[in-house]
């Protein structure tokens, strides 16, 4: 058995959190760029959420957690002699990692035997809380560390992220897209289709409108689940959502309909998620889509 540690870029809810036995290391978030809360602690996310919508001109910030964050945990873990495993927001986005691998180094000079394992999980998100629910049953299963992270560093490469955002904007402002074909876009009513894969954010290409975007998203998971094989039974399913939670529920029922159209004998599992303060500073309030992993499952 083992421990898990995620930071709050994998969007659970603390009582989400609790209930799978997972202790998350939250970002901060600033909403003025000085001031400094804990995501999720002192800062809930729908009141970050609803300060975007209400000054859609402030673009807030978030700070990665700190090395004395990580290092309290792993401390603790460590006098306690409790095996653990790290999951991080992917590294080419943030440092968090970084500050991770930072505090693990720190507490093995005082536990030189501790187990701890910093895992960049290359995942954000919809995607990173794949990670951590497959992490997660491995655990419930009675597997060790080193078999965790064996499959999920052999796996990890298997999320992506289909998703469209409201406007360019927030892309704009933090320089993952230009400003000139971001600002055209934006007045010719162009809805960008984001694909998040390998710990990066890429173009999905475009779609005419919020609907056809919404198709196009769930277009493109049908496209992955094709070129990859299986059912959607072998991967874990998370619908996110920003600040319309209706709209998001809109898109898990529709995706769940498809998917169960297409795969009759299936179960069809799709989770909802609302994508939290880490990836939406970058896509803004009303960021929508889906996020698959491969599923763990035991042999």
């Amino acid at each position: 058995m083992f421990d898990i540690i995620a930071d709050s870029a994998c969007d659970f809810t603390p009582e989400m959190a609790q209930k799978m036995g997972v202790e998350i290391v939250p970002f901060y978030v600033s909403l003025d760029g000085e001031h400094y809360r804990k995501e999720g602690k002192e800062i809930a996310v729908r009141d970050f959420y609803q300060f975007m919508v209400d000054n859609p001109s402030a673009y807030p910030k978030t700070s990665l957690a700190s090395i004395e964050d990580f290092e309290e945990v792993f401390r603790r873990q460590a006098e306690a002699g409790r095996p653990t495993l790290c999951l991080c927001f992917t590294g080419r986005m943030s440092g968090c990692v970084g500050s991770a691998r930072n505090a693990r180094e720190l507490v093995l000079e005082d536990y030189p035997d501790a187990k701890i394992e910093v895992m960049d999980s290359a995942a954000a998100t919809v995607t990173e809380a794949t990670m951590v629910e497959n992490a997660v049953a491995i655990r419930d299963a009675g597997c060790t560390l080193d078999e965790a992270v064996t499959w999920l560093e052999a796996e990890k490469s298997t999320n992506n992220i289909f998703f469209t955002v409201g406007n360019l904007d927030y892309l704009i402002k933090g320089g993952r897209i230009g400003k000139v074909s971001g600002r055209a876009a934006n007045l010719l009513g162009i809805k960008p289709m984001i694909l998040f894969k390998d710990g990066e954010i890429f173009s999905g290409g475009v779609a005419r409108g919020r609907q056809k975007s919404f198709e196009k998203a769930l277009e493109q998971l049908m496209n992955y689940l094709d070129a990859n094989g299986g059912t959607p039974d072998d991967y874990r399913i998370i619908v996110g959502y920003g600040y319309d939670e209706e709209e998001g529920k809109r898109l898990w029922m529709q995706t769940r309909a498809a998917l169960r159209a297409k795969y009759p004998a299936a179960q069809c599992e799709v989770g909802l998620l609302q994508i939290g303060c880490t990836i939406a500073v970058h896509t803004g309030p009303y960021a929508l889509g889906m996020g698959i992993m491969r599923r763990w499952k035991k042999q």
